[in-house]
């Protein structure tokens, strides 16, 4: 079968790949099952790029909490999405593909800096290419980095896997259990309802993109694979 998309770009929580049970921040189990499934996208023939986000390492609300002031919390969490992305390059390296982390932050001992005509190369390339670093600087999400790398590759979607939840509801489905999943909406009805699927600013960024953004749950990866086949999962947000 052929994907629906030629690139894309895999957005993976840091909640997604640390182990809820003995609380390290990283899970030898579920980077393989990242690992499997971004290779079976490949093997598709997509070209993917993939944004890490650090909430198994660091969270802002924890630099508020300890009394570090916000930008230099915001840069702690860059770091925390290298850490991120070195152990998802491994994973990935060890299903036998090809990979380059590219960083918003100088790091050459480590990776790659961020540069928009390499990154195209990369992915050109077929090397899954991962982007580590968040945008560069404080007050943007991980989310932002994902439009941002998006638009800037000329991806054809998002898919933003979130952790436990199967797409965008009309409210918080921790909350209310009657919360109901809503499978299409447009990026102005995510902004105008505030709708909690990601940054409201990454959201905003697309509403003239043709890109879309796939919604679903990444505690099955193997969704990934379903998702590019065109399989109705989740929810789908798009200009129209």
């Amino acid at each position: 079968m052929k994907a629906i998309y030629q690139t894309v770009i895999v957005k993976i929580s840091g909640e997604a790949l640390g182990d809820a049970g003995d609380k390290t921040i990283l899970d030898q189990q579920k980077l393989e099952a990242i690992a499997l499934a971004i290779k079976k996208a490949h093997d598709l023939g997509v070209h993917i790029g993939v944004v890490v986000g650090a909430g198994n390492i660091w969270r802002g609300k924890l630099a508020e909490k300890v009394g570090i002031e916000h930008s230099t919390g915001d840069y702690m969490g860059m770091l925390g999405t290298i850490i991120n992305a070195l152990a998802l390059q491994s994973a990935f390296e060890a299903k036998g593909l090809e990979t380059r982390v590219m960083s918003a932050i100088n790091v050459p001992a480590v990776c790659e800096p961020y540069i928009r005509r390499k990154a195209i190369h990369h992915l050109a390339y077929g090397r899954i290419t991962i982007f580590a670093g968040g945008t560069g600087n404080p007050y943007f999400t991980t989310d932002t980095t994902a439009t941002l790398r998006a638009l800037e590759v000329n991806a054809d979607a998002i898919l933003m896997g979130k952790n436990g939840i199967a797409g965008v509801y009309d409210s918080d489905p921790k909350v209310n259990p009657k919360a109901k999943l809503l499978k299409k909406l447009t990026f102005q009805h995510v902004v105008e309802k505030k709708l909690a699927v990601m940054d409201l600013t990454a959201v905003a960024m697309l509403e003239e993109s043709p890109i879309k953004i796939h919604v679903f749950n990444m505690e099955d990866p193997e969704i990934i694979d379903e998702v590019l086949l065109g399989k109705d999962i989740g929810s789908v947000i798009s200009k129209e």
